[in-house]
C-alpha cells in the first residue's frame, strides 16, 4: 500500500542504502544540522515517536514545535508532556476485542448511508491484521484428542462470529485474518509479522523506511517491543480510529530507565525474571510512561527472554517496555525466518538513527531502576495480582496467611469427591496451565517443562488426579521445536497434552472442571488453586471455581501439577513418589540451563519458522469451507445470538452536539480500589441465572451453547447485560455481596443491568464512583462501551490506568478524578447521594477543574472540584460528537 508522508517542511528526508536497495527515511541527525534541537541522548523508544513526528511534519497535525519539544524533554531531564499527534504503522487485533471492531466497522457502512456517504469510505487506511487466537475453549484435555476435539467445538460454537470475519477480509480493504489454530496474536506478531523497520511506497513511488510500530486490541501487545517494535495496547475504540486515519492523541511520555546487568543464576527462568521487574515496577510507578531496558545484561538476555519482559508491561502498569535494535534483535530476525535483506536494513537504518544500542548506549532518561540478574530466585506471583511476587521458598507460609487474611476461610476443611478414592481440601491445584504469549513464545522455559516431565515421567510421577493440566502453545513452532526434541511425548505423559494453539486459561478459557470436583469445592467452599504459566491472575478470571490464581514459569506449572497443592514447599518438600518408592523433591526433576540451551541450540530453527509461516492466512480444511458473500455491507442475521448491529450510529444527525453539565445523576456502583477491566467487562463463562443468561435462554439457546462472553462480543445485548456483573465485583453500596448487585430506583437490591435500565426508563443518568487505579488491566473496549450503553454519563475515581481512561472518553463516558484529598470514602458515600457536576457547557479546557455538588439523603449539600479527565483538545471534540467513531464517520460523511 502507499504509505502517507507530510510535506516534510524540516527538510530531513535523506536517503540510505542497505540490503541491496536505496530507500528513504526521515533523518533525526538531519533534523539536528537544521537547527530544531539536540536528540541525540534521547531514548530510542522516544526516538521511535520523534521520526513519527519528522515524517508526518505538515504545519497542522504535526508542527516544527512538536519536533522541538523532543529536545526540549532532554533538556528538562526527560519531561514534557506536550500534547502530539502519533500514527502507528499498523493494527493488531485478536477475535475477542477484533470482532467488536469489524462489527463497528460494519456498522459505520451502515450509518454512512444514513448520513448520505458511501460505505466504500469505510475503510482501514492502515495495515491491520486480526489472529483468531482467543475462541478455543478446554474442554477436552488430558488425552491425545484433545486439540482435535477442542478445535471441532470451537468451530461449532463461532461459526457465525467466522463467517461475519471471512466476510470482513473480503469486504474491507487492508484487513487480513490469521485463522484459528495457528497461533496467539502477540506470538505471531513477534515471530512473523512484525519487521522492526518496515517500508512501502511514497505517493511519487519511492521506497520510505521507518519504524515498525502498532497499536493492538490487546494489551499485552507490548509483546513485541522485545523485538525494538514500538507498540502498545489500546481499546478497540482507539484502534478502529487508528484504523480509520485518526492519529493517537498522546502527551509525550516520561521514559523510565530499566538497568538490567549480571546474568541469570542456575534454575531461574524468565519468567522468575519478569515477576520481579513486575513487583519493582509496580512499586516505582510507570503508568503513562515507557520503560526502556537497557545494560550490559541485555548482552546476555536472548530475545525470548526480552519479550517475557516486553509482554507485561500492563501488568507493571507502563505504556511499553522497550528494548532498543541490537545483535541479538539482528540474531532473531534471522532465526525466525526474516528476508536477509530486512535484517541488513534494520541494522543500517538503526545505527543512522541513533537507534542502535551498541556499548555506548546511554540515553537520558525521566529516572532509573537497576537490577543485578544474578539476584533473581525462582518464584510465582499471587494469588490475585501479578505484582504480588512471592519467593519460591514462601508460597507455602503465603497461602496460608492468604487464607486468614484475604480469604477468611479456615484451613483443613476436607470434601470427599463423589465417585473418587481422594478428598480436596483449600489450596488443591485444580488447574495446571501451560498458556499465555507470555511465556509460550519463550523456547527455553518450553523446553524446561519438557525435561520437567521428561525427568518427572522417568521416575513414574504424574499429575494428580485432580489436577486439569493442559498445554496451549502460542504458535505451531512449538510443537514443531517440541516434538523435534521428543519431548512432547514427555508432557503428554503427565497430562499435558495439545489441548490448542490459542489465549486459554489466561483469558479465562480453561473450561469447566469435571463436575464432581466443582460440586465438591462448592459444597465445602474451598479455596481452589490455579497455578498458570500466563500473565493475569486476578479475581473470577480462570475459573468460577477457584479463588486463588498463581502465575509460575512452564517448568513450575508441571512441578505444581505434579504436587497437586499449594500447602507443599516445593523447595523443601517432595512432590511424590518414585516407582522404587523414595520421595521425589524439584530439585531431582530440574534441569540445568545447559541442558536447556543445548536442545534450544539443537530444535529452534530458522527452517522450522519458515516452514510453520509458508501459507499462515490459509487455515486447515474447516477454515477454507468457510462461505461467505460479496456484499459491501454486512446482511446481519437478525435471529443471531453472536453478531447485532450496535445502536451507536442509528438517528446521527449530520453535526455534533455540546458537552452538557450533568445534573441530578444517581450512583449506580460504589466501588474500590483497583477495580480493573476484568471487574467491569464482561469475560469467561456465565450462568443462565445472570441478564445476559436470561437474553439467551429466553432466544432458545441452551446452557451448554452459551459459549463465553468474549466469543459474543459482536452481541451488544449480551455484553451490556455482563457489564459490571464479575461474581467477584464488590458494590460498596451493598453490605457484604459479591457479584453485578446495586440498588434499583425503589433502593431495592436488584442486578446492575436492570437499574440502568429501570434508570433509563426515568431518563436518569447515572455516574460511578471508584478508587486507585480504577481500570487497570487489558485494554478491554466493552468496559467502555458497556459502561456508555448502561447510561453512565460520568465515572468519577482517584485516578485511572491509561488505556480505560481513553476508552470512555472515546465512548463518550467522562472520567473525572478527585482532588484535594476527597474519596468515595472521606465523602462518606453509601450510594444514595444525588450528584451534579457543571463546569461543562461552554469553552470546556483539557484537563479542567470543575464543581460537583453531592446532595446526601438527608438533603445536606457538600461542593467538591473535580479535574476533568478529557485530556486533550481532539478528546473534547470526541465527547461533543458522542464518541470517537461518531466524530469519524460525520467527517467521511462530509469529506
Amino acid at each position: 500500500m502507499t504509505v502517507t508522508v507530510g510535506h516534510d517542511l524540516s527538510k530531513t528526508r535523506k536517503t540510505l542504502t542497505a540490503g541491496g536497495q536505496t530507500v528513504h527515511y526521515y533523518s533525526i541527525p538531519a533534523a539536528e544540522a537544521a537547527g530544531l534541537g539536540e536528540f541525540s541522548r534521547l531514548p530510542a523508544s522516544l526516538k521511535v515517536v520523534l521520526e513519527n513526528m519528522l515524517r508526518f511534519e505538515d504545519g497542522k497535525t504535526v508542527t516544527v514545535d512538536d519536533i522541538r519539544a523532543f529536545s526540549t524533554w532532554g533538556a528538562n531531564g526527560g519531561q514534557n508532556p506536550i500534547e502530539i499527534a502519533y500514527r502507528p504503522a499498523r493494527v493488531l487485533m485478536q477475535d475477542f476485542t477484533g470482532v467488536p471492531a469489524v462489527v463497528d466497522l460494519a456498522a459505520m457502512r451502515d450509518g454512512i448511508k444514513g448520513l448520505k456517504g458511501s460505505a466504500a469510505k469505510i475503510n482501514p487506511l492502515v495495515p491491520v491484521d486480526l489472529v483468531i487466537d482467543h475462541s478455543v475453549m478446554i474442554d477436552e484435555f488430558g488425552h491425545p484428542r484433545a486439540f482435535q476435539m477442542n478445535v471441532d467445538r470451537e468451530y461449532e460454537r463461532n461459526m457465525e462470529r467466522y463467517v461475519f470475519l471471512k466476510w470482513g477480509q473480503k469486504a474491507f480493504n487492508n484487513f487480513r485474518v490469521v485463522p484459528p489454530g495457528t497461533g496467539i496474536c502477540h506470538q505471531v506478531n513477534l515471530e512473523y509479522l512484525a519487521q522492526t523497520v518496515w517500508t512501502d511506497t511514497d505517493q511519487n513511488g519511492n521506497l520510505v523506511a521507518y519504524p515498525d510500530t502498532l497499536v493492538g486490541t490487546d494489551s499485552h501487545t507490548t509483546m513485541v517491543n522485545g523485538l525494538a517494535v514500538l507498540g502498545w495496547g489500546v481499546g478497540g475504540i482507539e484502534a478502529e480510529a487508528a484504523m480509520l486515519g485518526q492519529p493517537v492523541s498522546m502527551l509525550i511520555p516520561e521514559v523510565v530507565g530499566f538497568k538490567l546487568t549480571g546474568q541469570m543464576r542456575e534454575g531461574t527462568t524468565a519468567t522468575d525474571l519478569v515477576l520481579k521487574v513486575v513487583q519493582m515496577l509496580r512499586k516505582h510507578g510507570v503508568v503513562n510512561k515507557f520503560v526502556e531496558f537497557y545494560g550490559e545484561g541485555l548482552d546476555h538476555l536472548p530475545l525470548a527472554d526480552r519479550a517475557t519482559i516486553a509482554n507485561m508491561a500492563p501488568e507493571y502498569g507502563a505504556t511499553c517496555g522497550f528494548f532498543p535494535v541490537d545483535e541479538e534483535t539482528l540474531r532473531y530476525l534471522h532465526m525466525t525466518g526474516r528476508d536477509e535483506g530486512r535484517i541488513a536494513l534494520v541494522e543500517a537504518y538503526a545505527k543512522a538513527q541513533g537507534m542502535w544500542r551498541g556499548p555506548d548506549y546511554d540515553p537520558i532518561y525521566t529516572s532509573t531502576l537497576h537490577l543485578d540478574m544474578g539476584e533473581i530466585v525462582p518464584a510465582i506471583s499471587g494469588p490475585k495480582r501479578p505484582q504480588d511476587w512471592l519467593p519460591l521458598t514462601e508460597a507455602k507460609a503465603s497461602f496460608a496467611r492468604e487464607m486468614q487474611a484475604s480469604f477468611k476461610r479456615p484451613m483443613g476443611v476436607e470434601v470427599a469427591v463423589e465417585g473418587q478414592d481422594y478428598k480436596l481440601s483449600s489450596g488443591k491445584v485444580v488447574i495446571a496451565s501451560i498458556t499465555s504469549c507470555t511465556n509460550t513464545s519463550n523456547p527455553y522455559v518450553m523446553i524446561g517443562a519438557g525435561l520437567v516431565a521428561r525427568k518427572a515421567r522417568a521416575l513414574g510421577l504424574n499429575r494428580k488426579p485432580w489436577v486439569k493440566t493442559s498445554l496451549a502453545p502460542g504458535s505451531q513452532v512449538v510443537s514443531e521445536y517440541l516434538n523435534a526434541a521428543g519431548l512432547q511425548e514427555d508432557l503428554d505423559a503427565v497430562g499435558f497434552n495439545l489441548v490448542g494453539y490459542g489465549c486459554t486459561t489466561c483469558i479465562g478459557n480453561s473450561g469447566p472442571l469435571q463436575p464432581e470436583i466443582s460440586k465438591a469445592i462448592n459444597e465445602g467452599d474451598l479455596v481452589a488453586a490455579a497455578v498458570l504459566s500466563g500473565n493475569r491472575n486476578f479475581e473470577g478470571r480462570i475459573s468460577p471455581d477457584v479463588r486463588a490464581n498463581y502465575l509460575a514459569s512452564p517448568p513450575l506449572v508441571v512441578a505444581y501439577a505434579l504436587a497437586g497443592d499449594m500447602n507443599i514447599d516445593l523447595t523443601t518438600e517432595p512432590l511424590g513418589t518414585s516407582r522404587d518408592g523414595k520421595p521425589v523433591y524439584l530439585r531431582d526433576i530440574w534441569p540445568t540451563n545447559k541442558e536447556i540451551a543445548d536442545i534450544v541450540h539443537a530444535v529452534v530453527t530458522r527452517e522450522a519458522f519458515q516452514k510453520k509461516y509458508a501459507d499462515v492466512f490459509k487455515g486447515d480444511a474447516k477454515w477454507q469451507a468457510v462461505q461467505v458473500t460479496d456484499s459491501e455491507t454486512y446482511d446481519w442475521p437478525p435471529t443471531s445470538t453472536y453478531i447485532q448491529n450496535p445502536p451507536y450510529f442509528r438517528g446521527m444527525s449530520p453535526r455534533p452536539g455540546v458537552i452538557r453539565n450533568i445534573t441530578g445523576a444517581r450512583i449506580l456502583a460504589l466501588l474500590g480500589d483497583m477495580i480493573t477491566t476484568d471487574h467491569i467487562s464482561p469475560a469467561g463463562s456465565f450462568k443462565a441465572s445472570t441478564p445476559a443468561g436470561k437474553y439467551l435462554t429466553e432466544r432458545g439457546v441452551p446452557v451448554s451453547e452459551f459459549n463465553s462472553y468474549g466469543a459474543r462480543r459482536g452481541n451488544h445485548e449480551v455484553m451490556m447485560r455482563g457489564t459490571f456483573a464479575n461474581i467477584r465485583i464488590r458494590n460498596e453500596m451493598l453490605d457484604g455481596v459479591e457479584g453485578g448487585y446495586t440498588k434499583g430506583p425503589d433502593g431495592q437490591q436488584t442486578s446492575i443491568y436492570d437499574a440502568s435500565m429501570a434508570y433509563q426508563a426515568l431518563g436518569v443518568p447515572l455516574v460511578i464512583f471508584g478508587g486507585i487505579e480504577y481500570g487497570a488491566g487489558s485494554s478491554r473496549d466493552w468496559a467502555a462501551k458497556g459502561t456508555a450503553l448502561l447510561g453512565v454519563k460520568a465515572v468519577i475515581a482517584e485516578s485511572f490506568e491509561r488505556i480505560h481512561r481513553s476508552n470512555l472518553v472515546g465512548m463518550g463516558v467522562i472520567p473525572f478524578e478527585f482532588t484535594n484529598g476527597d474519596t468515595r470514602k472521606t465523602l462518606g458515600l453509601t450510594g444514595d447521594e444525588v450528584v451534579s457536576i457543571g463546569g461543562l457547557e461552554g469553552d470546556l479546557k483539557p484537563l479542567s477543574l470543575v464543581p460537583c455538588t453531592i446532595r446526601y439523603a438527608d438533603g445536606t449539600e457538600k461542593v467538591i472540584q473535580l479535574k476533568c479527565r478529557i485530556d486533550t483538545a481532539i478528546e473534547i471534540e470526541y465527547v461533543q460528537n458522542g464518541g470517537v467513531l461518531h466524530y469519524v464517520l460525520r467527517n467521511l460523511a462530509a469529506a
